[in-house]
């Protein structure tokens, strides 16, 4: 497929030439510095992409939705909604990398195929063995994320992201972490507080935060964790990411309890201030 045919399909030729010029000259990283940082740890299998959705998703010429593995890109507007910011330069960002692949990718698969809306969990590579995740990372135009068991490629994402929160690029041009008490409706979110009370029950293990939020970890995703680390976190501020959840919607908030909930299936999301750099 031709650069101008992909371009074609979605529309937008004159848009990503725009994107392209103006990531060129600012924040873009070549290549050979994507590979280096998420290189693909086996063999991918290749397809043709039919049209970018969005920052982390792709449509395939074969019907399948695809879901890139570890990065979670601002979400387009929907129902009338604005974008998030970055949202679009996310989006450009991508089908330019599409395009730059002549609209054919190398696809690993997360070692859950599939969430739960059937899209295809997947790494995504270029022609040239480029990763797409990493490119978007340290290019400040989205927040790595560790959802068990796909975690494969944890450590180059979480550098990859460094590079952007260290430039202060994209999302990191502001600080884009928030303190419980700043929380106004559910969504991804990247949080800091003070632990103030670890526990554990039926529903998993539990860290109350400073200023209305708590973190759970189920009882199945338990073993991924160091449980004796989760215990001296009390007293500590940490910094944790996930998608937020108002328990007062559900209709399940009882008396004392914090309204909003973040569940973690893997460390990845949930780090001491003291490992944070900022």
């Amino acid at each position: 497929m031709t650069l101008g045919r992909l371009l074609g399909l979605t529309g937008l030729a004159k848009k990503a030439s725009l994107a392209g010029a103006f990531f060129v000259s600012a924040i873009w990283y070549c290549a050979a510095q994507a590979q280096e940082l998420c290189p693909a740890p086996r063999a991918v299998t290749y397809a043709q992409v039919e049209r970018v959705v969005d920052g982390d998703s792709l449509r395939l010429k074969d019907g399948r939705s695809v879901r890139l593995i570890g990065l979670n890109a601002p979400e387009i507007g929907k129902k009338g909604q604005p974008d998030e910011p970055f949202a679009e330069a996310a989006r450009k960002r991508l089908l330019a990398l599409v395009s730059q692949s002549d609209g054919r990718v190398g696809l690993l698969m997360g070692q859950q195929p599939k969430d739960r809306y059937g899209r295809t969990l997947a790494h995504v590579f270029g022609a040239n063995g480029s990763n797409f995740e990493a490119q978007l990372l340290a290019d400040g135009l989205g927040f790595q994320v560790a959802l068990a068991p796909n975690v494969e490629l944890l450590a180059c994402q979480q550098a990859a992201e460094q590079r952007a929160r260290m430039g202060r690029l994209g999302l990191w041009r502001q600080s884009p972490v928030l303190a419980p008490q700043q929380i106004s409706r559910s969504g991804f979110a990247l949080l800091s507080a003070k632990v103030t009370r670890v526990q554990r029950n039926r529903g998993g293990l539990w860290l109350d935060l400073e200023g209305g939020a708590v973190v759970r970890i189920a009882p199945e995703s338990l073993h991924n964790f160091d449980q004796t680390a989760l215990n001296r976190l009390q007293g500590q501020q940490v910094e944790v990411r996930g998608w937020v959840l108002d328990r007062a919607r559900r209709g399940g908030l009882k008396t004392g309890q914090a309204r909003w909930m973040v569940s973690l299936t893997h460390p990845g999301m949930l780090k001491t201030v003291s490992n944070v750099k900022l």
